[in-house]
């Protein structure tokens, strides 16, 4: 991740930016490095770089996730899927690709114009789409971290006709309709004159071939819908909305172009007493009137066992005390956060004849010099 350029920097952006600067600069940028209309040898590379800011800048929930936790808020941690794990029940999870391809789509309508832009980018080898995941975690899973094996459904491409979706021993033919082109032009005469029209081929819808006979693995398709079962590994430290990247781990490509990505979204289930925020751990503790007034020991929990602490004689109602050390392993680096414990005094709603009595007797010290309540209210 450390040889990634900023994505504001890509843009050439402020870090408070709007959607509207955000998306102005990418279609520059694009128009810019676009590989059909910038020949240098590293145009394709920083195209690929401005849309990755894009789709990460573009969206709220992942520019939030960068904005905290940097690249590794949005991205896979090593290679492959040697990342992040969840739940193995994907039953209710979202498979559609996300990202606003609709934007790449008028960048070329300006620069090739109307149907024949359209044409080519038919013609053109097209990425497949991302597949979004979402992964819900115990808190001790996302605090701890763990390996699990995950599955999930993609469109990959089929090995008996490589993709073609031709049967095999059978090749592709030329399109007849539009002898290989692609597209059709068609001549039309109206009272102010001869207009032309090209279009996108529907008989090829724009390859310039068609097949002879289909594959029968995918019915000509070229893809087939395959369950993958990935393993995955949690950090320790892992936050609550965290969202991964996997390069290459989505849906297959048209006409030989790249897969998609694979983006798998953290949910961490809330804990019955514990609140993480951030490495620190946060935790209400009851304790009685008496010892609040006259101090003891107290045993609270902890993510790493119970401990005993002290309470000091006088101890006010909401008085936070912090256990260094005892919160949550940090994402990066070494080293836990901190626990925090705050202090709320019970007071019985019920009490013993003899109990009300006690109460009664101090009660009557409460303004007596020296009294076991002198000062407590002033």
């Amino acid at each position: 991740m450390s040889d990634k350029r900023d994505y504001y920097e890509v843009l050439g952006v402020s870090k408070d930016a709007s959607k509207q600067e955000i998306k102005k600069a990418y279609r520059q940028l694009a128009k810019k490095y676009h590989p059909d209309v910038n020949k240098a040898s590293d145009a394709e590379e920083k195209f690929k770089e401005v849309q990755e800011a894009y789709d990460v800048l573009n969206d709220d929930q992942k520019r939030a996730a960068y904005d905290q936790y940097g690249h590794a808020g949005t991205s896979g941690f090593g290679t492959g899927f040697e990342g992040f794990q969840g739940s193995s029940d994907f039953s209710g999870a979202d498979f559609s690709g996300f990202g606003d391809f609709a934007d790449i789509g008028s960048i070329f309508d300006s620069f090739f114009g109307g149907a024949f832009g359209r044409e080519r980018r038919t013609q053109r080898s097209t990425r497949g789409s991302d597949i979004q995941v979402k992964l819900i975690l115990d808190f001790e899973e996302a605090v701890f971290g763990k390996e699990e094996k995950v599955k999930y459904r993609r469109q990959a491409q089929c090995k008996d006709c490589n993709g073609s979706g031709a049967k095999g021993g059978t090749s592709m033919e030329t399109c007849k309709q539009c002898n290989g082109q692609g597209r059709v032009t068609r001549v039309q005469r109206s009272f102010i004159g001869t207009i032309q029209t090209t279009s996108v081929c529907p008989a090829c819808q724009g390859k310039g071939q068609v097949i002879k006979e289909k594959c029968q693995s995918c019915d000509g398709h070229g893809h087939i819908t395959k369950e993958e079962t990935v393993k995955l590994k949690i950090p320790q430290g892992t936050p609550d909305g965290l969202i991964l990247r996997f390069r290459q781990k989505g849906n297959a490509g048209i006409n030989g172009g790249d897969y998609g990505d694979l983006y798998v979204q953290i949910e961490v289930k809330p804990h019955k007493f514990f609140e993480r925020r951030g490495d620190d751990i946060y935790l209400e503790r009851e304790i009685d009137v008496v010892t609040a007034v006259l101090g003891g020991e107290i045993k609270v929990p902890t993510l790493h066992g119970d401990v005993n602490i002290k309470v000091k004689a006088g101890t006010q109602p909401g008085t936070i005390l912090r256990l260094s050390g005892k919160g949550a392993p940090k994402l990066r680096g070494s080293g836990n956060g901190n626990e925090y414990i705050q202090l709320k005094i019970v007071v019985p709603k019920r009490l013993t004849k003899e109990q009300r009595k006690l109460w009664e007797d101090l009660g009557k010290t409460k303004n007596s010099k020296g009294g076991i309540f002198s000062g407590l209210f002033s």
